[in-house]
């Protein structure tokens, strides 16, 4: 299969309602030129499980502020003050997860198991409607695993089989993103011919990479 596409093509999988991963930390290895082609493609009702909600200007943020946003799922709001104030204002569902556990939530997703046990957010709104489990006398709660429909991805380097190297902090949740959805899509920065990369510095394999856009 070709995988190089256009971004119109590779922007056609993102229908309205859909649960969207979207890599990056603070916008730092997020797919901007995929938010563009959201914005202009004016999709809508997604839910976006990320790290956070970027800048008003950068990153998710600006999906959030066009509107496109039904519900988010991550740890940090604070860099973007419209989606705390869509948050108490109802327009808009949060689900705050602890930076580590949604980690493990994606990472659990992307390999087939159940949840996660962890001892974060017990005593806390986190453990509100969770199950919790004792274990040689310790409690947990039961975290469960997040899947998406899509995962929009930043490769700084990306053959064309799909394996990607990220450089730097750019890798963060980008890698196991690709893990736990159905349609993978990643921006190549650079792209290049398939065995032009060390196979020892692949951090994701192509195997799970649907789409490339350069």
């Amino acid at each position: 299969m070709k995988k190089v596409v256009t971004i119109d093509e590779a922007m056609s999988h993102v229908k309205d309602g859909m649960t969207v991963f979207i890599g990056g930390f603070l916008a730092v290895g997020t797919p901007e030129k995929f938010i563009d082609a959201l914005i202009e493609k004016g999709v809508k009702d997604l839910t976006i499980i990320a790290n956070d909600t970027g800048y008003p200007d950068r990153g998710i943020g600006r999906l959030v502020c066009n509107n496109q946003v039904k519900k988010f799922i991550g740890s940090h709001i604070g860099t973007n003050p419209e989606t705390g104030r869509r948050m108490q204002s109802g327009e808009m569902e949060v689900e705050l997860c602890p930076q580590g556990t949604l980690a493990e939530r994606i990472r659990v997703g992307g390999n087939g198991l159940g949840g996660v046990l962890t001892p974060t957010g017990l005593g806390t709104i986190i453990e509100e409607g969770k199950d919790k489990l004792t274990i040689d006398g310790k409690q947990y709660l039961l975290e469960k695993p997040l899947k998406a429909d899509i995962a929009l991805l930043n490769g700084s380097v990306v053959d064309e089989f799909g394996n990607i190297i990220f450089a730097k902090t750019t890798k963060n949740f980008n890698p196991m993103m690709a893990t736990a959805a159905d349609t993978v899509i990643v921006y190549a920065e650079k792209l290049v011919k398939t065995g032009e990369i060390d196979p020892d510095h692949v951090m994701t394999s192509g195997i799970f990479v649907d789409y490339i856009v350069k």
